[in-house]
C-alpha cells in the first residue's frame, strides 16, 4: 500500500481565538451556546483532598471544556475555538491554526 498525497478543500469556518483569561472565556461560551453547543470555563483550582482518600487532582491552569463529535474535550489557553461547516464545534493549537487557515 502506497499512502497518497490529499489537499484540504478550500471550506470556509468560524473561529474565536482564546487569550487563556475568564473575561475571554465568556464571549467564547455565549458563542458556542448561541449555536446550540455546550462549553464552559475551568479555573485553576488547588489540589482536594476528600474525606474518603480520593484526590481531585489540581488544574494548574485556566481550560475552555467544548463538547464535541467526540465528547467533553478540555483545551489550554491560546487555542482557537472553532465551529465546523456542519456546526460542530471544536478547537486548534493557535500556531496549528496560523499555519492552515487565512481570514477571508
Amino acid at each position: 500500500m502506497t499512502a497518497k498525497t490529499y489537499r484540504k478543500k478550500p471550506v470556509e469556518i468560524q473561529a474565536v481565538f482564546w487569550d487563556g483569561t475568564a473575561s475571554g472565556a465568556t464571549p467564547i461560551i455565549d458563542w458556542v451556546l448561541s449555536h446550540g453547543g455546550s462549553a464552559r470555563y475551568l479555573d485553576p483550582q488547588p489540589e482536594h483532598r476528600f474525606e474518603t482518600g480520593a484526590v481531585l487532582e489540581a488544574e494548574d491552569e485556566p481550560s475552555l471544556s467544548v463538547k464535541t463529535l467526540e465528547g467533553w474535550i478540555k483545551y489550554p489557553p491560546d487555542y482557537v475555538f472553532i465551529r465546523g461547516v456542519q456546526g460542530e464545534f471544536y478547537a486548534c493549537e493557535g500556531g496549528i491554526f496560523a499555519a492552515t487557515y487565512e481570514p477571508v
